[in-house]
C-alpha cells in the first residue's frame, strides 16, 4: 500500500516528529504534539476513521494515554473502547465521573465499586448513608451529564506519599490510607476532575467528553453504573441483574466482612503482621462448609430422582479441586460419585464443526456426540452395562472405552464447558439433573474506586498452572487468553443462570498467595510485545499486594482449592469412589 504522509501542525523540519500507524499511514507534526491532537487532525482530515472512540494508543509497544506527547518518531496504534485496554480506561474515568458528580452534590458520601454486571455495568453501593433514592438517581445522573457537556478536563499529578495520605485522610477515605501503607515509592499519581483528586489504577480519557454512553439504574439497596462492553462500544444492551449471581456476590460481601478483608489495605495489614494464618483457615473453612451445603442439597435432590451433577466453569476456576472435594462430601453422605469424562464424546474428527477462521472448533456444543451422551446416561440411570467411549486425540476418532454399571447409590458427575446448556441433555428430564457453576465469582478489591476483576485472577492462577503442570510460558498463556475468554463468553456466561447452585471458588487471601510464584513468570515476557503489556499490568496491580512468604504460604491446607494451582494438593492423585467398571 502506498504511504500517505500528512502534516496536522505547522512546523519546521528540525522540529518535526512522525507517527506511523497501521496500514502504512504517516502522520507528522510539531514535537510534543499529543496522541489525541495527531488523532483529531487526521481523523477531521479524513485520514482515519475509528471502529469505536478511540481511548489510547500503544506507542513503540508501550501503552500511552490520549494526552502523551510524541517527541521522536514512533510506531503507533490506536487503542479503541472496543479494546480490553481502551474499556478499563473508559470504566475508570467513569468511575472517576461518578465520584467526583456524587462529591458536588452530597459531599462526604461515600461509594463503593463492588463488583461487574456481566451485561455490563458496576453495581455500586453507599458506605456511609442511606442508598440513592430514584430522585436522587436522577441528580446524579443529570449532574454527571453536566460534566460531560462541558467536557472537563482530567488532569493528572505526582504527589508525595505524604501528602496522599493528608488528602485521603482528610476525606476520610480510609481504605486508600491502608493502601498506601504498602507503597514502596515515593510519590503516587493522582487524578482531578474539577477539582476533585482519586487515586485510579490506570490510565484515564483526557476529559468527560470521551464518556458520552452509560446509564444509572436504581435498586432498592444499590444502583448500577452501565457502561458500553467492547463488543458493542456504540450501545448499551439492556442490562438484568441475575439472581443466583446477585446472591453470591452478597455471600460473598459477608465472607469479606467475616474475615475483616474489605480491601487490599486490609489483606497486606494481615500479611505484614504475621496474622494471615488465622484468616487463611477461616477463608478455606468457609469454601469447605459451601461444598458442604451443596452436597446436602443434592442429597435432597438425589431423594427426588437427581442421578447426574453437572459441573460448569470458565478456565481456571478450580472445577477439578472442587469436584473432588464435593465427591468427598457426598461419600460422608451415602452417595457414591461416578466420574463420566465428557472429552470422551468428542465426534469423529472430521464431523467436528469449523470456526470462522476454518480450524476445528473443538469448543463447540456440535463437536460432542449428545446423541450418544444422552443414551448412555439414561441406560446407566435405568441399571444397564454400558461401554463408555474413550475418544483417541490422536487419530481424532472414538474407541471402545470401559464398561460402566452404577448402583442406586451411584450419582453420575460430568465436567465440561456445557454443562449448563440445556441443549447438552435435552433427552434427560431436568429433575434427574442438578447443575452447578464453578468460578471465581468475587475478589478483594484495591480500594473503593479501583476494583479487582475477577478475570485477572482466573488468568494468574492460569499462568501459574500452565507454567508448572503443561510447560507453557507466561507468553504462551497471554497469548491464547484472548481465544479463551472468547469461547467463555459464547459457551458458559450465557448459560450461568441455569445452575441449581453456584460455587464462588475465589479465596480471600490468593492474591498475597499468587503473587511471589507468578511473578517472575511474569517477568520474563518478552518486552515490547503484545502479550507483555498485559503481563506489565499485572505486575503494576501485583505491586499492591504483599507477596505471602515461604513460610506463610505453607500454611495453606493442601485440600485447598488454590493447590491446584500453586501445587502441593493432596487431591491431585485422588480419584473419587474409585470408578468401579
Amino acid at each position: 500500500m502506498e504511504k500517505h504522509t500528512q502534516t496536522i501542525h505547522k512546523t519546521t523540519a528540525r522540529n518535526d516528529v512522525q507517527i506511523t500507524l497501521p496500514d502504512t499511514l504517516i502522520l507528522s507534526g510539531a514535537s510534543g504534539t499529543t496522541l489525541e491532537s495527531f488523532f483529531a487532525g487526521a481523523a477531521e482530515q479524513g485520514l482515519m476513521t475509528f471502529d469505536a472512540p478511540y481511548m489510547a494508543a500503544v506507542v513503540d509497544g508501550k501503552l500511552r494515554e490520549l494526552t502523551y506527547p510524541v517527541h521522536r518518531d514512533s510506531v503507533v496504534r490506536p487503542i479503541t473502547l472496543a479494546n480490553s485496554d481502551g474499556g478499563r480506561i473508559y470504566r475508570r474515568s467513569l468511575v472517576l465521573l461518578m465520584a467526583t458528580a456524587i462529591e458536588k452534590l452530597w459531599s462526604g458520601t461515600h461509594v463503593n465499586v463492588n463488583y461487574a454486571v456481566r451485561d455490563g455495568g458496576f453495581y455500586c453501593e453507599l458506605s456511609n448513608r442511606a442508598p440513592f433514592s430514584q430522585e436522587e438517581i436522577t441528580q446524579l445522573d443529570a449532574k454527571m451529564r453536566e460534566l460531560v457537556a462541558a467536557d472537563v478536563p482530567i488532569t493528572k499529578r505526582v504527589v508525595s506519599i505524604e501528602e496522599a495520605r493528608t488528602i485521603f485522610s482528610e476525606r476520610g477515605d480510609t481504605d486508600k490510607v491502608r493502601l498506601l501503607e504498602s507503597r514502596n515509592r515515593e510519590t503516587l499519581t493522582l487524578y482531578s476532575l474539577d477539582g476533585h483528586d482519586d487515586y485510579y489504577f490506570g490510565y484515564m480519557t483526557p476529559s468527560t467528553g470521551y464518556l458520552q454512553r452509560f446509564k444509572l439504574i436504581h435498586f432498592e439497596d444499590a444502583f448500577v453504573l452501565q457502561y458500553p462492553r467492547k463488543e458493542n462500544p456504540d450501545t448499551l444492551i439492556d442490562l438484568h441483574l441475575y439472581d443466583k449471581l446477585h446472591g453470591v456476590f452478597k455471600q460473598a460481601d459477608e465472607w469479606l466482612s467475616k474475615l475483616n478483608v474489605e480491601d487490599i489495605g486490609r489483606l497486606n495489614h494481615l500479611v505484614r503482621t504475621k496474622n494471615i494464618q488465622e484468616m487463611i483457615l477461616i477463608a478455606e473453612a468457609l469454601h469447605e462448609q459451601n461444598v458442604a451445603a451443596i452436597a446436602g442439597q443434592i442429597l435432597e435432590r438425589y431423594q427426588k430422582g437427581a442421578r447426574i451433577i453437572l459441573i460448569a466453569g470458565p478456565s481456571s476456576s478450580g472445577k477439578t479441586t472442587f469436584s473432588k472435594r464435593l465427591a468427598i462430601q457426598l461419600l460422608a453422605l451415602g452417595l457414591s460419585p461416578y466420574t463420566v469424562e465428557m472429552d470422551n464424546y468428542f465426534v469423529e474428527r472430521s464431523r467436528t464443526p469449523l470456526d470462522d477462521d476454518g480450524n476445528y472448533d473443538f469448543e463447540s456444543i456440535d463437536a460432542l456426540d449428545r446423541v450418544l451422551l444422552n443414551e448412555h446416561l439414561l441406560r446407566l440411570m435405568g441399571g444397564e452395562e454400558v461401554q463408555l467411549p474413550k475418544f483417541n486425540f490422536l487419530t481424532g476418532s472414538p474407541e471402545p472405552g470401559k464398561l460402566a454399571r452404577i448402583d442406586e447409590k451411584q450419582i453420575i458427575i460430568l465436567e465440561g464447558i456445557h454443562g449448563m446448556n440445556p441443549q447438552l441433555l435435552e433427552q434427560i428430564p431436568s429433575d434427574n439433573i442438578f447443575r452447578i457453576y464453578v468460578s471465581v465469582l468475587s475478589q478483594v478489591n484495591i480500594d473503593s474506586h479501583n476494583r479487582v476483576p475477577t478475570t485477572d485472577v482466573r488468568l494468574l492462577r492460569r499462568i501459574v498452572r500452565d507454567a508448572s503442570g503443561r510447560g507453557y510460558s507466561a507468553t504462551d498463556t497471554l497469548s491464547r487468553w484472548g481465544s479463551v475468554r472468547r469461547g467463555e463468553k459464547r459457551n458458559i456466561f450465557p448459560y450461568q443462570e441455569n445452575a441449581d447452585v453456584m460455587f464462588n471458588s475465589g479465596l480471600a487471601y490468593e492474591l498475597a498467595a499468587l503473587r511471589p510464584v507468578v511473578e517472575p513468570l511474569l517477568l520474563q515476557v518478552e518486552p515490547n510485545t503484545a502479550p507483555h503489556l498485559e503481563a506489565n499490568r499485572l505486575l503494576s496491580f501485583l505491586q499492591w499486594v504483599e507477596p505471602l512468604s515461604a513460610e506463610q504460604s505453607d500454611k495453606i491446607p493442601d485440600t485447598s482449592l488454590l493447590r491446584e494451582f500453586i501445587g502441593k494438593s493432596i487431591l491431585e492423585d485422588y480419584h473419587p469412589g474409585g470408578n468401579h467398571t
